[in-house]
């Protein structure tokens, strides 16, 4: 990945949502200009999402998200309806697509739109084909308490209208953001440590790494980088101690015996923390590892599904250090990607990554599902730093 690239998981996400031949995927060619997703007549073309990553002109970087049509039937619609529900859980904004009468599964997805706090725009398409387009209109607004955007993805009526609402509806907060708040600013100097072992891709930094140094370089920051074994040797050749360290969070503690006492510090991951998902929940949390002990269940949330090789830190490192302080009987399960169970209740603990492959959203729902279920949740760097001792001793 360059510099100049916006992986998805910094991405707005819009997910677009109706019955079958409603002609979503025909709308998202249209909104990409591209031909993205399968258009047929036949219902049920789409089966998994398709995401596709793009730009518009207001927002930035957006992933649109072409889901199944959420009327399939049979057993394995029931599964494709099932991805298009978890597709909601990464979407920022929907757009709910009416091309037929609304009945009651359009208004089951109203309430699911609410239910996770994902604003949405009613949209009639095949506005060339339907005949009694104000008696749909009013059928719409009296379903959504809204007007609906009216437009043809086959011949491109109302689709800039649909693209204006796009921005009106991005959520305030969008954008205002960073991977590094407050901590530093222009011509601060920061101090990377990057340690570049077995895990690190070969000829190329881990996402982390590239996104908080190009947000730094924005920042008109003086940015600094080292691995974990030439820290000594980097801050006896800097004039004066770097403002703040941010370190990978599996060398915190020799980072924190080596940093200067006026230099503050932290970890990408613990950053990412604060970014991604709620960081007080993950840091409160850590009260629970005063009653741990080895019959508890941990489960470890990877957003990657990434190949572990030998001293992975969700697979390996992590592991090894809970089971040195609680038993080597702890019960730890690791899952990837998004397969993030729906029933909580069995674990003492969940422990998730950086998530720099999620987007906000996505974390926050499964912070949302923790705290509704009553479990503890925390993340790779805040639980590093809690293992280190020096939790109470880091910044984010």
């Amino acid at each position: 990945m360059s510099l100049n690239e916006t992986p998805r998981g910094s991405r707005l996400h819009i997910g677009l949502y109706g019955k079958r031949n409603s002609g979503k995927s025909s709308l998202v060619n249209a909104l990409t200009n591209q031909e993205i997703s399968v258009v047929s007549d036949i219902a049920g073309t789409t089966t998994d999402p398709v995401y596709k990553s793009m730009e518009i002109h207001g927002i930035g970087p957006v992933v649109f998200i072409d889901t199944a049509g959420f009327d399939d039937e049979g057993e394995l619609g029931g599964k494709r309806i099932e991805q298009t529900k978890n597709a909601l859980e990464k979407t920022d904004i929907a757009i709910l697509i009416f091309s037929s009468e609304p009945d009651s599964s359009d208004k089951e997805w109203l309430a699911l739109f609410d239910e996770n706090s994902v604003p949405f725009i009613p949209v009639i398409n095949k506005t060339d084909v339907i005949e009694s387009i104000d008696k749909l209109k009013s059928e719409v607004i009296a379903v959504c308490q809204k007007p609906p955007i009216l437009l043809s993805a086959k011949t491109g009526e109302g689709i800039e209208k649909l693209r204006a609402k796009l921005i009106d509806s991005v959520p305030d907060d969008y954008g205002q953001r960073t991977i590094t708040g407050t901590l530093c600013s222009e011509g601060n100097l920061v101090l990377l440590v990057m340690p570049q072992d077995i895990q690190a891709p070969k000829g190329r930094l881990i996402l982390p790494q590239v996104q908080t140094l190009r947000e730094l370089l924005d920042k008109k920051c003086l940015v600094m980088s080292c691995t974990t074994d030439k820290i000594d040797e980097t801050l006896n050749a800097l004039s004066s101690p770097p403002k703040l360290i941010i370190t990978d969070s599996q060398c915190f503690k020799t980072v924190y015996d080596k940093k200067p006492e006026d230099s503050r510090l932290t970890s990408f991951s613990t950053l990412f923390a604060k970014y991604k998902g709620d960081i007080d929940y993950f840091v409160n949390s850590t009260e629970i590892f005063d009653k741990l002990n080895e019959n508890s269940r941990i489960l470890i949330a990877e957003a990657c599904t990434h190949v572990p090789l030998k001293e992975d830190i969700g697979r390996e490192k992590l592991p090894r250090a809970l089971r040195a302080r609680y038993g080597q009987n702890l019960y730890i399960e690791n899952v990837t990607g998004q397969n993030f169970p729906d029933d909580l209740s069995s674990y003492d603990l969940i422990i998730q990554c950086g998530a720099c492959m999620f987007n906000r959203k996505y974390v926050m729902s499964r912070v949302a599902a923790a705290k509704a279920q009553g479990v503890p949740m925390s993340n790779y760097g805040v639980v590093l730093a809690y293992l280190s001792g020096i939790l109470d001793k880091i910044d984010y």
